[in-house]
């Protein structure tokens, strides 16, 4: 069975991998020409860990990244609501580790071609189409730099691993949509002396008065004990104008809602202000679709089913895809079977996970209490909501999003 990649992303390389070890012949198509470490952080929570470690990957990406020991809910006063363990520390048999994405996408670059070649990656071929018949299907390509024509591929299996814009998934659904909510982001990345210990994951205030989610990612980052801090701003609005992927994010656009935040353990205002780098984004995604599968043809990834950048999940549920579609490949000899047997076992899960983002996200903890509070700060929160109570919302978000202690360790 020969395998031909659409994408050179987290899921691309990462099913790349899954098939590597299964003895299945795969090459990735990624239309960037040369692939270098790009974006801001990540975090990979115990079931995306799970995954890499799987693939001998863990130690080494948790020696680039940072193992988070708590998760931490304040509201924008700066007051802590609720405090939760992580990872090891919460009895998880993998870590959660905040890393840089450019460091997450080197590590598996390195790993796919040093176990499959140096010509496993094919970059500068950006897919225009598919066809295909009984015998196999024909991936067609051009060269992103120039535009040109370059040769078309044949492989018994086609994934799309090509990300929310996807060549093939648009070809398959030509009325495709992205969802925007008016919810915006900007995300930086700063240089910063460590907080509340340097091993806090932490979520402050709610999208309807301004959001950050607050993270390390790199340790020592300049020899001088400081960490690189991942930051995002979420603001939602009533607007139809979304940010876009390829701009610098614009101070002016968003600081005067964070001007204010000065709290005892941390000056959001000034981290803002010593960024290294900010990045806009929108907070987008796609309606959930049942059908994954068009013959040869198989949707992964972000392709398959883009969700909101919140709670941490599109990096773990894209390698879960990675896993079992490679192994159902491996398991199933009729290759329509076992694509038929992947969209079966993940739609289901991916829909939920995405609804659950827009619906009832990780930080609903931060919404409820200001509903009860108010948009003050508080003298007893026991009054309004217990801590019983927002343990139950956490617990009820990892569970849907398939990270619950309970699954993750029962693997």
């Amino acid at each position: 069975m020969e395998v031909a990649i659409v994408g050179g992303g987290i899921c691309g390389l990462s099913l790349a991998l899954n098939l590597k070890e299964r003895g299945i012949a795969c090459r990735i198509y990624e239309r960037a020409p040369e692939i270098k470490p790009l974006g801001v952080g990540i975090t990979l929570l115990p079931h995306a860990m799970r995954e890499f470690s799987a693939l001998g990957l863990g130690d080494e990406l948790l020696r680039a990244g940072i193992e988070n020991r708590e998760c931490c809910f304040f509201n924008r006063f700066g007051q802590l609501i609720y405090r939760e363990d992580r990872g090891k520390f919460a009895g998880y048999p993998f870590p959660e580790v905040g890393i840089h994405r450019g460091n997450l996408h080197v590590i598996l670059h390195q790993a796919v071609q040093k176990r499959l070649g140096l010509d496993a990656v094919i970059t500068d071929c950006e897919c225009v189409g598919v066809d295909q018949d009984e015998r196999g299907a024909t991936v067609h390509f051009k060269q992103t730099s120039t535009g040109k024509g370059r040769d078309s591929v044949r492989a018994d299996v086609v994934i799309a691993c090509d990300g929310i814009n996807s060549a093939l998934r648009r070809q398959l659904y030509p009325n495709d949509k992205i969802a925007f909510s008016g919810i915006n982001t900007w995300r930086g990345v700063t240089r910063h002396k460590p907080i509340l210990g340097g091993r806090t994951y932490m979520r402050v205030g709610s999208i309807l008065t301004g959001k950050m989610v607050i993270y390390p990612i790199v340790d020592d980052v300049d020899g001088k004990g400081n960490q690189l801090i991942n930051w995002m701003a979420e603001i939602k609005r009533d607007t139809t104008e979304q940010n876009d992927w390829n701009k610098p994010g614009n101070l002016a656009d968003f600081f005067p809602l964070y001007e204010s935040w000065r709290f005892d353990w941390l000056d959001v205002a000034q981290m803002i202000r010593d960024a290294d780098q900010i990045l806009e984004y929108p907070m987008v995604d796609k309606d959930p679709i049942d059908r994954w599968i068009f013959g040869r043809v198989a949707l992964a990834g972000d392709a398959a089913h883009p969700m909101y950048p919140r709670g941490s999940n599109g990096a773990a549920q894209a390698a879960i895809d990675a896993r079992t579609l490679a192994d159902l490949l491996r398991k199933k000899p009729d290759t329509r079977e076992a694509l038929t047997a992947y969209e079966a076992e993940r739609a289901g899960p991916a829909a939920k996970v995405v609804r659950t983002n827009r619906e009832q996200p990780p930080d609903f903890i931060n919404i409820r209490v200001e509903e009860l509070v108010g948009d003050k700060p508080f003298d007893n929160l026991d009054k309004y909501i217990t801590q019983d109570e927002l343990r139950a919302l956490s617990e009820n978000y990892k569970s849907i999003a398939g990270f619950a202690l309970a699954d993750v360790a029962g693997r």
